[in-house]
């Protein structure tokens, strides 16, 4: 009993995350722990397995079935690793080749089976984001202005940004697996491929020179495999004394050129599954070098899967990322603060009435709490149909914290909380969110008048395909436009097969 206790206690501590990169699949655990009042994160296992999933896509941008298997089987290695973890200490995220891939829909499923959690494919801003979190954390505190560049398999993600704070944010369309499956498919180099990829490489960064030339940084950091590798090789193959350096990134790329192909016996440093994707990656560094004007560059430690532990103990301790990017929407499309307060307590007041027990659809409620304080952030392109400009916005903007599912579900109850019930009839994937629209729907009625609601005059109760909605009689007769809109909701929740009772006691 005691040990099963400490067991218990123990796993309290230990926190999950999952890489879906183009390139490896990672699984990081860390332990969190309390020091002088400030909460650490002490990274206590690893795995990591190269599947080159951007290497399955073809011309079509379709996954191959060999590299779905290759990725399913690393997720049962993972999943099994990950069994004893509660869902609330696990983030899986997947990037750019999840983002692109077109079958991914067919694809996803097996995933989080094989895995045994959900896999959010988050957008390249939020990516960048999560690596950024994860590098400032493993360095000194400091103000200086700090440049991230990490290449991945398929994106690669630039960052500047201040102390935590990332100021400038984007993801390029390019990776080490994508360039060198293009420009060295069978892993010959020669000097005419290689200025062709630096060439195109510039191209995909040219567009951001400019602003991030512009703000400037002190210092520059690589974050990825590919800036390890390119680290360890300049550095133990004595072609730079400073780490990554624009004279050192020219010896090799001269001594590559010399040796038409990656040889990892001449290349102290390098790892073998590295070797086939190095010039890729190479190319998009030096690019990066004359393109942006770096001249030296360190390395850190951290990166996207530190980050999502991170940003997973910040949800822990009530600083979720995900409240500070709502707020900053509501003061950016000047959302009318005290009515959205309104409608959000009115709303969860409803759904945990649908939902006592403590924890049960506890991430749906969180949905209806950014939903209800976001639902009018339409109103800033136009009031009429203001739903749909705030679906369309919760949907597309960039929301740093919120992963596509999340900003999809978000923009799922800003359409349906008004209006015609049809239009979210086909995005309908459970019957939760259901009934997560109808708390909204009734709150939004129930606040009409922009009037404070001390009580709720009504309450509900939903079985099978029939919901019940007792209101308050004499409350009814004094409010005429709420019990008419209230009577509308019976036709509308009929054309998506739902039986609406209005009775008044």
């Amino acid at each position: 009993m005691a040990a099963n206790t400490l067991w218990l206690d123990f796993m309290k501590h230990l926190l999950a995350a999952v890489d879906l990169g183009s390139n490896s699949f990672r699984l990081s655990i860390g332990r969190v722990a309390e020091q002088n009042g400030t909460k650490h994160i002490y990274q206590i296992d690893r795995l990591k397995e190269t599947v080159r999933l951007a290497a399955g896509l073809d011309s079509a941008k379709m996954l191959n079935q060999e590299s779905i298997n290759r990725a399913i089987e690393v997720l049962h290695i993972f999943g099994d690793r990950l069994r004893t973890f509660h869902p609330d200490r696990v983030r899986a995220v997947a990037t750019n080749t999840f983002r692109v891939a077109r079958n991914v829909a067919d694809f996803l499923p097996e995933a989080e089976a094989a895995l045994g959690f959900p896999i959010e494919v988050i957008a390249g801003r939020e990516e960048a984001r999560l690596i950024y979190t994860g590098v400032s954390h493993t360095l000194p505190v400091s103000q200086a202005k700090r440049l991230v560049v990490d290449i991945g398999g398929g994106s690669t993600e630039v960052i500047i940004g201040k102390g935590d704070e990332p100021v400038l944010m984007s993801s390029l369309y390019m990776g080490c697996v994508s360039f060198s499956r293009k420009f060295f498919p069978d892993g010959k180099i020669d000097a005419y491929s290689l200025k062709l990829a630096e060439v195109a490489a510039r191209r995909e960064i040219e567009p951001i020179t400019k602003p991030y030339r512009k703000m400037g940084w002190d210092v520059a950091y690589g974050s990825s495999g590919t800036a390890k590798a390119l680290y360890a090789i300049l550095t133990e193959g004595k072609f730079s004394k400073d780490g990554i350096t624009r004279d050192g990134l020219e010896r090799l790329k001269a001594k590559l050129v010399r040796s038409g192909r990656v040889i990892p016996d001449q290349l102290p440093g390098i790892k073998t599954e590295r070797a086939e994707v190095l010039t890729g990656g190479l190319a998009i560094m030096s690019a990066f070098f004359d393109e942006m004007g770096v001249e030296q560059m360190q390395t850190g430690d951290g990166a996207l899967r530190l980050g999502v532990l991170v940003d997973l103990a910040g949800r822990e301790e009530s600083h979720d990322r995900r409240d500070q990017t709502v707020a900053a929407f509501v003061r950016r499309y000047h959302v009318d603060a005290r009515q959205a307060t309104r409608v959000k307590r009115c709303a969860l007041t409803l759904f945990e009435s649908l939902f006592p027990d403590r924890g049960e659809q506890d991430e749906l409620k969180q949905t209806v709490r950014w939903a209800a304080t976001l639902h009018e952030v339409g109103v800033s392109i136009a009031q009429a149909g203001y739903h749909k400009h705030s679906a369309y916005i919760l949907n597309n903007a960039d929301m740093p914290g919120f992963s596509k599912v999340d900003q999809e579900s978000l923009g799922l109850l800003a359409l349906a909380h008004t209006g015609k019930l049809s239009r979210a009839d086909a995005l309908i994937k459970t019957k939760y969110q259901w009934l997560a629209i109808l708390c909204l729907r009734l709150a939004v009625l129930l606040c009409r008048r922009r009037e404070d609601v001390s009580k709720l005059p009504l309450t509900i109760s939903v079985k099978s395909q029939t919901i019940t909605c007792k209101v308050d009689k004499k409350w009814l007769a004094s409010h005429p436009l709420t019990d008419f809109s209230l009577h509308g909701e019976e036709d509308e929740w009929a054309k998506v097969g739902y039986k609406f009772e209005l009775i008044p006691v």
